[in-house]
């Protein structure tokens, strides 16, 4: 996703009682695999567009919030129940599938792969981190494939 410094991205939940914009480009778009992100979806996994929150705004409604974990707060719709966003210090992601225009997205990387489910394989190349992106790369690409 590379909107110019000025393009407004939109996006909202489901029913559409939340809505949302945020200016400039994302800081980078992420997979990550953590339980906690698989319950909030109830998804094998969830794919996070990272932002300035200083460059977001919500333009229709206010999502519900949830202290997930310390320090960490989800959002969602309260009608809906549609996931918004993920909050903790220093961090401000929104849901990827929440924006209005989801083929401008292009994840960088994956992050939790500790937790990733082994009945799910997501077959890119990008960079598998064991935790987050402060440590090295468990590998890169999907699991080999194992071989009788």
């Amino acid at each position: 996703m590379d909107p110019g410094k000025d393009e407004m991205t939109t996006g909202r939940c489901m029913c559409g009682d939340i809505r949302y914009e945020f200016g400039g480009p994302p800081l980078e778009t992420v997979h990550c695999h953590c339980e906690s992100c698989r319950r909030h979806t109830s998804s094998p996994f969830s794919t996070f567009v990272v932002i300035d929150k200083s460059a977001f705004r919500y333009t229709k409604g206010m999502p519900v919030a949830y202290v997930s974990s310390p320090g960490v707060e989800r959002t969602h719709c309260g009608r809906c129940g549609s996931p918004i966003a993920y909050e903790r210090t220093g961090e401000f992601a929104l849901y990827a599938c929440t924006l209005d225009d989801l083929a401008k997205v292009n994840p960088g990387l994956h992050v939790r792969a500790d937790e990733q489910l082994p009945w799910i394989e997501v077959a890119d190349n990008l960079p598998r981190y064991g935790h987050g992106k402060r440590d090295s790369p468990m590998r890169v690409g999907p699991r080999p494939s194992k071989t009788s």
